[in-house]
């Protein structure tokens, strides 16, 4: 942070002595009023239910401008990143701060490609669940489970152990995930192949069978790393405040990240694109485009419970930049897959169509999300809408990671401890039971 000449200064209508507050400025976006002696100082907190004007800590990692509608990683647009590079590089960026060269990559990719397989006593964790269960209920646990298997790189205070967690969670999330999946189905675990790239090795991990060799489909491997690649951080959301806080306290990696996992399998956050896709599927059997102008209208109404998924978020004020990626990458997969004539992805044009044009949601600043679109690309890759949450945390996972070692390399960082404004009954004495 960069301290600036100006400060803010704060006065009371109660005769309070006025202070003066630190202001800080960040390369990009808005400035920031240190509040940390506010108490100390006053006797008072500030007050910011769901954190929409507080900044929680500085970081160096992601940054939004939702009224641009603009995504940076590391300072790179979402959109150069997405067109020019793939995940593994992605990963390296968030987390060692630069877009590798070629001898790096290649270093990177190898160490990843050699933590790929996970310890074989993980099938028999996995026995333990419900063959029926959610996969993010079994993605918390085994991923949870991991500090029980590696256990020589838990201590989050060590730079090389939190360097070779961020190695095998990164490598090992698509194959828990794919065994998450394949154990719902009852199929064999395929093992990951190491002549495979990252992405190429999770679609055959999901889809191939000991019967036949999986060939996978550059476009729709392309596809998935479209995918990662837009999720894979997006600044202080519920998941990532939910790693830190939980980091905060010194616990170990990978139960910090399964307590993201945990977080974001909330439908107001990561389970946002089944929801979507769950929307366009009603419309659709209820009529289809005809029926669109009437969902509309119950989506306008007060008194209605009718909710349009896939539109608007907390942050973008514009159209998501990454909406607009998923949407070209939508038409991609397909085309390649023989689907330009799906009903649900006309279903969902239409829908966008009306949205963008009609006065109600351009008022709102209602435009599509991510989610909107990816739902309905999972979709044709053959996922089950119960695994997209568990797409999401995979993705994510790099962004955890990334935000976590930031926060424990931060000389300044504590315990994180919001305070609270009270409302509840003032001090009060216990009467005999008789006098109650």
């Amino acid at each position: 942070m960069t301290p600036s000449d100006v400060k803010a200064t704060l006065s009371f209508s109660d005769g309070s002595p006025s202070i003066e507050l630190p202001l800080y400025k960040g390369s990009i976006g808005p400035d920031v009023i240190d509040i940390r002696k506010l108490y100390g100082q006053t006797g008072k907190f500030t007050y910011d239910p769901g954190f929409l004007s507080t900044a929680s800590c500085n970081s160096t990692i992601t940054y939004i401008d939702g009224d641009k509608g603009e995504l940076l990683y590391r300072g790179y647009p979402i959109e150069q990143l997405a067109e020019q590079c793939d995940f593994l590089e992605v990963c390296h960026l968030l987390i060692y701060g630069d877009l590798p060269d070629a001898e790096k990559r290649g270093n990177f990719v190898k160490t990843i490609t050699n933590h790929t397989m996970v310890n074989e006593q993980m099938q028999f964790f996995l026995r333990g669940f419900r063959r029926d269960a959610h996969p993010m209920a079994v993605m918390t646990g085994l991923v949870g489970a991991l500090s029980a298997f590696y256990h020589d790189s838990t201590d989050v205070q060590n730079p090389r152990h939190r360097e070779i967690a961020a190695h095998r969670l990164i490598a090992k999330m698509p194959t828990l995930v794919a065994m998450a999946y394949k154990y719902g189905i009852g199929q064999p675990y395929i093992y990951p192949k190491n002549s495979l790239s990252y992405s190429a090795n999770f679609m055959r991990m999901m889809f191939a069978t000991p019967c036949e060799e999986y060939e996978p489909n550059d476009v729709l491997v392309r596809a998935i790393d479209r995918i990662f690649i837009l999720h894979a951080d997006h600044e202080q959301n519920a998941s990532t405040s939910t790693v830190r806080l939980c980091g905060s306290s010194g616990t170990n990696p990978f139960a910090a990240i399964a307590a993201g996992v945990a977080c974001l399998w909330g439908p107001a956050h990561g389970g946002a694109n089944e929801a979507a896709l769950s929307m366009l599927e009603d419309i659709q059997r209820n009529g289809g485009v005809e029926k669109i102008g009437e969902f509309i209208k119950q989506v306008k109404d007060k008194n209605s419970t009718v909710k349009l998924m896939g539109f608007g978020h907390r942050v973008y004020k514009n159209y998501d930049p990454r909406a607009k990626l998923m949407r070209e990458t939508c038409h991609e997969v397909l085309g390649a897959l023989g689907l330009g004539n799906d009903p649900l992805f006309k279903l969902a044009m239409a829908l966008e169509k009306i949205a963008l044009e009609d006065e109600y949601f351009v008022a709102r600043k209602l435009y599509p999300n991510v989610d909107f679109y990816s739902g309905i690309v999972q979709r044709a890759l053959g996922i089950p809408v119960s695994l997209f949450t568990a797409i999401f945390a995979l993705a994510r996972t790099v962004g955890w990671i990334a935000q976590l070692n930031e926060m424990i390399g931060d000389p300044e960082y504590k315990i994180g401890r919001p305070r609270q404004l009270y409302a509840g009954a003032a001090r009060r004495d216990v009467k005999p039971l008789a006098q109650r």
